[in-house]
């Protein structure tokens, strides 16, 4: 007769992530209500509303969960005199923190303004330079305390375009394009670059239509009968 195993059989381990800690009631009905909202966090204004607590028993029970480590207080760029609770396993959303451009809630204009100069810096050495190329040249450099993202990178250089200081092409694949492939995007200094100059006239459809000579304000040919010249000025006559 064959004995029964006496290998003790492991115990189904509850899922940390999902089963809630054990806690008081208070704490328990306002971490559960937090954790819910995930990266927004919810303002102590509300979980007084939600949850009808009096506001003695909300402070304590936030200072409780906070001295276990199961909540943060982050503040909202768009209202820093809100607090604003989430549980600490969330990073703030965008609308919450501003984004990678804000620091403790703050726009941190100093780390702006560096990456800024790195970024035109990078785009004079390499003249011809896609935001990989950029990125890769500032993160090599170590010049940066913090790591800066592509994405960061890549919305410097669209500003730094927007300003006139380099230009946003697609590369030919020659010339001085020959080491970025063929229809890429690319960036380069305009410093040294005059940039072409356009004649008031020839931005509008008049400085280049050729009956101009014939377009009276009442004749069959008008501006007000054109409708390149009602399309440039997006108006109806």
């Amino acid at each position: 007769m064959s004995r029964p195993s006496m290998t003790p059989q492991k115990r189904a381990q509850p899922d940390s992530q999902s089963q809630p800690p054990a806690l008081p009631e208070n704490e328990r009905i306002l971490y559960e209500l937090i954790k819910s909202r995930k990266n927004m966090g919810i303002w102590t204004a509300d979980m007084k509303k939600e949850t009808g607590l009096q506001n003695i028993v909300v402070t304590k029970a936030l200072k409780s969960l906070q001295n276990k480590n199961l909540i943060k207080d982050v503040v909202n760029v768009h209202n820093k005199a809100r607090k604003i609770f989430m549980a600490v396993e969330f990073e703030p959303s965008k609308e919450v923190s501003g984004g990678s451009w804000y620091s403790e809630g703050s726009l941190d204009t100093e780390f702006i303004n560096i990456l800024r100069k790195m970024c035109l810096k990078h785009i004079e050495e390499l003249k011809v330079a896609t935001i990989e190329d950029i990125w890769k040249s500032i993160s090599a450099s170590g010049v940066l305390k913090v790591a800066c993202t592509m994405q960061q990178v890549l919305e410097i250089v669209r500003a730094l375009a927007l300003d006139k200081e380099i230009e946003e092409l697609k590369s030919t694949g020659v010339g001085e394009f020959s080491t970025v492939q063929t229809g890429k995007v690319c960036y380069r200094s305009l410093r040294g670059r005059e940039a072409p100059r356009v004649g008031h006239l020839s931005s509008i459809p008049c400085g280049v239509c050729p009956r101009i000579s014939e377009c009276t304000p009442d004749g069959v040919i008008s501006p007000k009968t054109c409708v390149y010249y009602n399309k440039w000025l997006k108006l109806e006559f």
